[in-house]
């Protein structure tokens, strides 16, 4: 009797991870390059009563055991990788993954980070950053007198621009965007602001040309949205709501047993 009230409480505990991670998919739905993520389940040890294939008689054994199990935890939560839709935001400084990779940010310590969004801007010193200031990698420098909505990347990911002082009206390379991408990409830890840092389980980033070599291609002027579908995340939203509801009916019926055996002598 007492087991069933751990193993409604493990239950709950469960669902709620499951409701906190569907909850934190539908608060991104709308953030550029986010990868929505999914709760993971294992069953927990079992109290094995009898084991199967022990000996009955002479002749025989017991075809099937006995086991109790304790519940449920969470396992992992992984995050799926799959393609975000692409959606045009008609602003030069705007790039789409299309396909597999990531782009490269240097952080302030010096650290590299992995970044599906491609929400760049060009500072002061004419370098592409992020939001916040991130420098993109491999650097890409605009020069001085750049006209900025004449910036143009090419599928495979070279960056031009038209500079009127060098070179009229005529477009000019200044640089090349690489993409990196990872043996085992949801091994990757995420650390907010949309980036991701390797880890043991990741592997080691394989860096390459848009294009080439199982590599994405850019997609100017477009980024790309978060993967997350709002139907099937309220949908797995509400059976995870009537799993934790079934859960704690557990804990009331096991508690309503105790009851009534408690009430035996009066």
């Amino acid at each position: 009797m007492v087991r069933s009230l751990y193993t409604g409480a493990s239950g709950m505990l469960g669902q709620q991870a499951n409701i906190d991670t569907i909850s934190n998919n539908l608060a991104n739905v709308n953030t550029t390059g986010y990868k929505k993520m999914r709760a993971d389940f294992e069953d927990l040890l079992y109290q094995t009563v009898k084991t199967a294939g022990t000996p009955a008689t002479e002749d025989t054994t017991v075809p099937v055991g006995i086991q109790m199990g304790h519940g449920v935890r969470l396992a992992t939560t992984q995050r799926m990788f799959s393609q975000g839709s692409p959606q045009s935001t008609e602003n030069p400084t705007d790039m789409a993954i299309i396909g597999d990779g990531f782009f490269r940010i240097q952080m302030y310590d010096g650290s590299y980070a992995y970044t599906r969004n491609g929400a760049f801007q060009v500072d002061s010193n004419g370098r592409m950053v992020t939001a916040y200031g991130y420098w993109l990698l491999p650097d890409i420098v605009m020069p001085e007198g750049f006209l900025p909505e004449t910036i143009s990347v090419a599928k495979d990911g070279r960056v031009s621009v038209v500079v009127p002082q060098i070179n009229d009206n005529e477009a000019i390379d200044v640089g090349q965007i690489d993409l990196y991408r990872f043996p085992n990409p949801v091994g990757l830890t995420a650390v907010g602001e949309n980036l991701f840092k390797i880890t043991e389980a990741s592997g080691d980033p394989i860096a390459g040309r848009p294009g080439y070599e199982g590599m994405g291609q850019i997609q100017h002027k477009f980024l790309e949205m978060s993967n997350v579908s709002v139907a099937k995340e309220m949908v797995d939203l509400i059976v995870a709501q009537r799993a934790y509801e079934f859960n704690s009916k557990t804990i009331q019926t096991s508690d309503s047993m105790l009851g009534i055996a408690a009430g035996l002598k009066r």
